[in-house]
């Protein structure tokens, strides 16, 4: 009787998420080609897929329990392509060429500021283990919900708001208008303001745990299913509007950051030394 040979080595499952992760990289580097080419709808929508991705990885790679320090470098390494040099790259093909050195430089600025980003990112996970033996002590529950400086694709969304606002805007006629967002002076600008953000110790929300109350529970409903009715029919102005969004939050999350940081903070009275004690 022939028994079924048994081969060593992670499931299939287990890979699903490196493969996401890889037709991300894919899709960033694909992005990059089609700004080659101006086609700029097609490599804007291509760093949306690679950001919807980005978003699922790594929740699916904890769901299956598939969690590796390989995926988290590869992840890592796709995060840089995908978010910092894809970016960069399309807004320099798009408006900043013209400037030759002078309009190249704050894209490289964003790049390398995306890499520190990610370098520090993947720092504290290395750290992680030796802080809770003999370093400070571990963070404090409610900063689990917080990133440090903006994260890698909501980076990449910010500084592409002005792409994506000129093609809703000449789709609408408005060509002034559509000609003053990309406008290199703006668009560097953007670049080197969300390149300071990245490597800033902002705190955001990470919505990882995040909470609704029970009476926002409907008002929040209506508000996403009329977000994605606005995606459906005019899918340009509903990520400029995202990017608007996600920068009108950020004073809001440093806001609730140092509130929660203040209640902790107080319920650590200290406690007084007995007089006698200390003079006996």
């Amino acid at each position: 009787m022939r028994t079924r040979p048994r081969y060593t080595g992670p499931s299939f499952n287990r890979l699903i998420p490196n493969i996401l992760t890889l037709l991300g990289l894919c899709a960033g580097l694909t992005a990059i080609r089609f700004a080659l080419d101006a086609q700029w709808e097609k490599a804007a929508v291509l760093i949306v897929v690679c950001a919807a991705i980005d978003a699922l990885d790594g929740r699916l790679a904890r769901l299956l329990k598939a969690t590796s320090r390989f995926g988290a470098e590869f992840d890592s390494l796709s995060d840089f392509l995908c978010f910092g040099v894809a970016p960069a790259l399309i807004l320099f093909l798009w408006t900043l060429h013209d400037g030759r050195g002078l309009g190249f430089a704050p894209c490289l600025l964003f790049a390398v500021c995306s890499a520190l980003r990610l370098a520090r990112f993947n720092a504290s996970l290395s750290d992680a283990p030796a802080l809770a033996l003999g370093g400070p002590p571990p963070a404090p529950a409610y900063s689990q919900n917080f990133f440090t400086g903006v994260p890698a694709p909501a980076g990449a969304g910010l500084v592409l708001f002005p792409l994506f606002a000129a093609l809703v805007l000449q789709d609408w006629g408005w060509v002034k208008l559509a000609g003053a967002v990309r406008h290199p002076v703006f668009v560097g600008t953007l670049l080197v303001v969300v390149g300071g953000l990245m490597v800033s110790t902002l705190p955001t929300w990470s919505f990882k745990n995040f909470k609704v109350r029970a009476d926002y529970v409907l008002p929040l409903l209506l508000g996403i299913g009329a977000y994605v009715a606005i995606m459906l029919t005019e899918p340009w102005a509903a990520l400029a509007t995202g990017g608007l969004i996600y920068a009108g939050m950020l004073p809001f999350s440093a806001r609730s950051y140092h509130r929660l940081k203040r209640e902790a903070d107080s319920r650590l009275e200290p406690v007084a030394a007995d007089p006698e004690e200390a003079t006996g």
